[in-house]
């Protein structure tokens, strides 16, 4: 939709996806996404969540925003009220860098989880700007501290206008690499490639299965020591 025009989220339009999610009842689970979502005002949020909480076979609501890192302030309680009537409702944040990790985005954040809401962040591997292990290991553990759980690290996407920003996948696997066993298992998010053509979110993991001997199988940990774990192939 990105750079053809206005695209509002008028009420008719709403209706038609409320009339088609009503009828689709093998989906389960939502993501209001954008643009962002928390652009939208209470009144509107509120319209949305409703209609999709009165749909029985939604389980699972999510909301994607970028809101708490570059607009802390859009997090007010009026906003939270609105949002801990429609639990379970979960949000996928996305923070890029430790510097956007200020005092207004750790409030903004605890408001937030203060409201039951579940948070995750979804981070992209830009060039230039987080493609070190050291920022990376920074940004993961200032999460924490903000109770933001790292979800994913992003392949960036091969889209126009975005080479300058992106790295190669090795880069990405040798920043896993220097947070798994170098800081909590809750640190490290899951490295993905969304894959172009709608193949889905792909994850990769540095190589610590290493081989097999007879019914063992070698792993390889953080220290680079090898390990051997009983894993007959015909059990």
């Amino acid at each position: 939709m990105v750079g053809h025009g206005e695209l509002s989220p008028q009420r008719s339009r709403l209706e038609a996806m409320f009339n088609y999610l009503r009828s689709a009842t093998q989906v389960r689970d939502v993501l209001i996404s954008g643009g962002d979502p928390l652009a939208l005002g209470e009144d509107n949020l509120d319209y949305i969540l409703s209609n999709l909480r009165a749909i029985p076979h939604i389980e699972f609501v999510r909301i994607g925003t970028k809101m708490p890192a570059v607009l802390p302030q859009r997090i007010t309680r009026e906003l939270v009220r609105v949002l801990k009537r429609y639990h379970p409702l979960w949000m996928s944040l996305h923070f890029l860098h430790p510097e956007e990790c200020t005092p207004e985005s750790a409030q903004a954040c605890n408001r937030l989880a203060d409201a039951g809401i579940p948070l995750g962040s979804q981070t992209v591997l830009l060039k230039g700007v987080n493609d070190e292990v050291d920022v990376m290991k920074t940004l993961m553990h200032q999460l924490l501290m903000m109770r933001v759980k790292p979800y994913y690290l992003y392949q960036c996407d091969p889209i126009s206008g975005s080479a300058h920003f992106r790295t190669t996948v090795a880069k990405g696997l040798e920043i896993i690499e220097g947070l798994r066993g170098h800081t909590t298992g809750y640190a490290v998010p899951t490295y993905v490639i969304d894959a172009p053509g709608g193949g889905g979110k792909i994850p990769l993991q540095p190589g610590y299965s290493v081989g097999r001997d007879g019914d063992d199988l070698l792993l390889r940990n953080f220290e680079g020591k090898t390990f051997r774990y009983p894993d007959p192939e015909v059990v």
